[in-house]
C-alpha cells in the first residue's frame, strides 16, 4: 500500500511561500521604476513598449526551460531549491546594479538580466505548492503565495515614497541621474529578495522524487488522482502545428510590410515569435522524427502540444484575465488623469495629481488581494474552485467597466477593491486547478509553458490597444479600462469550462 501525501500545518505553508514575498519585491521594484529609470537616462516614451518587451519575452523562454529542468532535478539542495536559491542571489545583484546603469543600453540590458533571474526563482515556486502539498491544500498553498504578493507589491511599490517622507531621502536628482531614493529602494529590495528566499530554502525540506512518485500512486490508487496524459505525439502533428503557427506569423509579416507606416512596432515582434515558434515546432518534429528522446528541447514542445484538456481550457481563462490586467497597467494612469482630473498633459498639476492617485489607486488592489487571499479558501470550501474564480472575475470585470460611470475619483478606490479580488484569484486559483490535473512528474515544465498564457496577452494588449484607443475610441484611455472589463467577465464565464479531474 502506497503512502499518501502528509498535509502540512499552518507555519510549515507560510515558510514554504515565504520567499514568493521577496520575489514580489523584485518585479514591484520593476513595474513601478523601470520606466522612470529608462526616462531618466534619456529614452524617448514613444519607444517604451519596445524596452519593455523584455519582460513578457523572457518570461516566454525562461519559465518553460527552467520547469523542465527543475522536473529533473535533485541533488543536496532538492528539486525546486536550487533554482530558488540562484535566482534570487542573480536577481540580488541585477537589483543592485540597474538603478546605477550608466547608459540606457545597460539599463536595458539589466532589465532582460532581472527579469530573466526573477523567473529562474519565481517558476519553481509555483510547482513547488504542487509538489509539498496534497491537494486538498493546495488552493491554501496558492493563496497563501497571494498573501504575500499582495503584502510584497504594497510595501515595494511603496519604498520610493517611504524613503523621501519617512527617512528624508532626495527624490530628485540632476538630468541623467538616478534619484537616492530609487537607488536605496531597490537596495532594500535586493537585500529583502534574498533574505526571503533564503528563508524558504532553509526551513523546508523536499520530498525526494521517490516519495513524490509514491504520494502520487497512492492517490491514484485511492480514486483521487489525475489521469496521467500520454505526451507521445507522431510527427504529423508536430508537422501541422509547426506549420500553422509559421503561417500566421507570415500573414503578420506580409501586413506589417504592406503598413508599415501605420503599425505599432509591438507587431515586428509578434510576427517575429509566432514565425520562430512554428519553426521551432518543425525543429522539433524533425527531432522527435529522429527518436531524440533525450532531447529537452523536443520533448518541451511534446508538452506543449500535448496539453491536458484542462490546461488548455484554463489557458484561455488566463489570456483574457491578463488581456485585462495589462489594459488597465498600460492605460490606466493616462486614463484616470484624463477622464477624472480632465488633463492629458503630463507636464500640468491636474494630469500629475491623476498619476499621484493612481498610485494610491495601485495601493489599494494590492491591499484588497491580501485580504482577498484569505477569503479565497473559504469560498472555495464553500463552493468550489470555479465558482470561485468566476465570482473575483465578475468582481474585478465589473471593477474595471465602472471606471467610466464613476465620475468622483475618490470612489474609484470602490472599484480596485472588485480589482483586488481578481488578482488574488488569478494569481492562485488557476494554479490549484491546474495542478490538480496534471502529473507531478512534469509539473514544473507544464507551469512553465502555462506562463505562455501570461504572456502572449501582454504582447497583444501591446500592440492593439494602442490602435483601439487612437482609432476606435477618440484617443480616449479610459475606454482601454472598459475593454479590459469585459475581457475578465468572458475569463470569468470561460471558468465554467473548465473540467479538472478532482475539484475541492
Amino acid at each position: 500500500m502506497n503512502k499518501s501525501q502528509p498535509t502540512l500545518n499552518f507555519w510549515q505553508i507560510w515558510n514554504m511561500c515565504f520567499g514568493f514575498m521577496g520575489i514580489q519585491f523584485g518585479f514591484a521594484l520593476q513595474n513601478a521604476n523601470v520606466s522612470r529609470i529608462f526616462e531618466t537616462l534619456g529614452a524617448d516614451y514613444n519607444n517604451m513598449a519596445v524596452l519593455w518587451v523584455a519582460a513578457p519575452i523572457t518570461g516566454l523562454i525562461i519559465q518553460p526551460i527552467i520547469g523542465y529542468f527543475s522536473d529533473k532535478t535533485w541533488n543536496r539542495l532538492g528539486r525546486r531549491r536550487p533554482y530558488f536559491l540562484f535566482g534570487a542571489i542573480a536577481a540580488s545583484l541585477a537589483l543592485f546594479i540597474m538603478p546605477n546603469s550608466p547608459a540606457l543600453w545597460v539599463a536595458a540590458g539589466m532589465l532582460w538580466i532581472m527579469d530573466a533571474s526573477i523567473n529562474v526563482s519565481m517558476e519553481p515556486f509555483r510547482a513547488f505548492v504542487g509538489d509539498m502539498l496534497p491537494k486538498k491544500q493546495r488552493p491554501l498553498g496558492y493563496a497563501m503565495q497571494s498573501f504575500f504578493i499582495g503584502v510584497g507589491a504594497v510595501v515595494a511599490s511603496s519604498l520610493p515614497w517611504m524613503m523621501t517622507n519617512w527617512f528624508d531621502v532626495a527624490n530628485t536628482a540632476e538630468a541623467g541621474i538616478i534619484p537616492e531614493s530609487v537607488k536605496y529602494s531597490f537596495y532594500a529590495g535586493g537585500t529583502i529578495f534574498l533574505l526571503c528566499v533564503l528563508w524558504t530554502v532553509y526551513s523546508t525540506k523536499e520530498y525526494s522524487p521517490e516519495e513524490l512518485a509514491e504520494f502520487e500512486q497512492a492517490e491514484i490508487d485511492i480514486g483521487l488522482g489525475s489521469q496521467i496524459v500520454n505526451n507521445i505525439r507522431s510527427t504529423a502533428s508536430y508537422l501541422k502545428g509547426g506549420a500553422l503557427f509559421a503561417a500566421i506569423g507570415l500573414a503578420l509579416a506580409i501586413v506589417i510590410a504592406a503598413n508599415i507606416e501605420r503599425l505599432d512596432k509591438n507587431l515586428y515582434i509578434a510576427a517575429g515569435m509566432l514565425l520562430a515558434f512554428g519553426f521551432c515546432q518543425l525543429i522539433a518534429a524533425m527531432l522527435s522524427s529522429k527518436k531524440s528522446t533525450n532531447n529537452g528541447f523536443s520533448e518541451v514542445m511534446n508538452d506543449l502540444f500535448a496539453m491536458p484538456m484542462a490546461m488548455r481550457q484554463l489557458a484561455l481563462v488566463q489570456f483574457f484575465s491578463w488581456f485585462a490586467f495589462f489594459a488597465m497597467w498600460i492605460y490606466m494612469t493616462s486614463g484616470v488623469a484624463s477622464f477624472h482630473f480632465g488633463s492629458k498633459d503630463p507636464s500640468s498639476v491636474a494630469y500629475n495629481e491623476g498619476a499621484d492617485w493612481v498610485g494610491v489607486l495601485y495601493a489599494v488592489y494590492n491591499g484588497t488581494s491580501i485580504f482577498a487571499a484569505i477569503l479565497i479558501p473559504v469560498i472555495v470550501k464553500m463552493t468550489n474552485l470555479r465558482f470561485a474564480h468566476l465570482i473575483n472575475l465578475g468582481l474585478g470585470g465589473l471593477g474595471f467597466i465602472s471606471f467610466i460611470l464613476i465620475k468622483d475619483p475618490k470612489w474609484l478606490v470602490l472599484s480596485m477593491v472588485g480589482v483586488g479580488f481578481a488578482w488574488a484569484s488569478v494569481l492562485s486559483v488557476p494554479y490549484a486547478l491546474l495542478s490538480n490535473a496534471l502529473p507531478i512528474k512534469k509539473l514544473g515544465v507544464y507551469m512553465g509553458i502555462f506562463n505562455f498564457f501570461i504572456v502572449i496577452p501582454q504582447i497583444l494588449a501591446a500592440s492593439i490597444l494602442g490602435f483601439l484607443v487612437t482609432k476606435v475610441f477618440d484617443s480616449e484611455p479610459i475606454y482601454a479600462l472598459v475593454v479590459g472589463g469585459g475581457s475578465m467577465l468572458i475569463a470569468g464565464l470561460m471558468t465554467l469550462r473548465v473540467k479538472v479531474p478532482t475539484e475541492l
